[in-house]
């Protein structure tokens, strides 16, 4: 038997066969597979992929080319449409991307946020943003090691420091280092989120009631883990809170409003 040249494309219909509907697989769209065994919300659509999330949390991959059920009727899914013809592409912080252009000369100024999930979570939203200004992101791996970052950053009028801070609330440890170290030339901002994690608005990882409440004293990650049933791994459930991330949207304006003013402090006219 001869194959074609595209073994994953979808079958033509049968003679006297109707095509089946074709269905945008637009974020939230809930549908069930062909065989009904499995119904969820649409997570991501890629290229020869379909990510369905059900109600229990749970995730299951499907080809792209299967038989799915809409209300019980049978369809087809295919990838959503990208924005209207003509218009300008946006980058997932909802700026108008720049036109393509070599890549340029990072900048004497820097944004530190304080560990590696923030800095992953910043380069989704803001990375093509930042890589249009030459603005580099690092992470301090502890707010304890701000103080001597700072000293060695040596800031000045054309060598600004930002720096985002977790937690950042009156009379916290985070409060007090960071007043240590203020300047003209170094702006710390903070959200008021124990963790960056809560920063994602909850809808966007399926939890309608929220973000639990971690008793004091205990490890809030694995205290949110246990209270929700998820796996008590913490690197694979960051890796599911960070794809469930699409845009500027899923986050809390808390941390959007910080992370937008650390990036015009650094490239105000004059810093470098």
């Amino acid at each position: 038997m001869r194959y074609g040249s595209d073994v994953l494309a979808a079958p033509r219909p049968r003679p006297g066969q109707a095509e089946l509907p074709r269905v945008p697989a637009e974020r939230g769209l809930v549908i069930e597979d062909g065989a009904g065994d499995f119904c969820g919300a649409v997570v991501f659509c890629e290229k020869d992929a379909v990510t369905l999330e059900d109600r229990h949390g749970k995730w299951r991959v499907f080809p792209l080319t299967s038989t799915f059920l809409l209300e019980g009727r049978p369809v087809r899914l295919i990838r959503p449409a990208p924005a209207g013809a003509g218009a300008p592409r946006r980058t997932a912080s909802g700026s108008v991307a720049a036109p393509q252009s070599r890549a340029k000369v990072a900048r004497a100024s820097r944004i530190y946020v304080e560990g590696r999930h923030d800095a992953e979570l910043v380069e989704k939203i803001w990375g093509d943003d930042l890589r249009d200004v030459g603005v580099v992101v690092e992470y301090l791996g502890g707010i304890d090691d701000l103080p001597a970052i700072v000293t060695e950053f040596s800031p000045s009028p054309e060598r600004r420091l930002g720096v985002l801070v977790d937690h950042l609330v009156t009379g916290s440890k985070e409060t007090r280092i960071a007043s240590s170290v203020a300047s003209p030339h170094v702006l710390i901002v903070g959200h008021p989120f124990i963790d960056v994690w809560a920063a994602v608005k909850p809808s966007v990882v399926g939890l309608t009631a929220g973000w639990p409440d971690v008793p004091r004293g205990q490890p809030w990650k694995e205290g949110v883990l246990a209270a929700i049933g998820w796996p008590l791994s913490t690197g694979v459930a960051w890796q599911r809170i960070l794809g469930s991330v699409r845009s500027f949207t899923d986050l809390e304006p808390e941390f959007l409003g910080r992370v937008e003013e650390l990036i015009d402090f650094v490239t105000e006219p004059g810093s470098s």
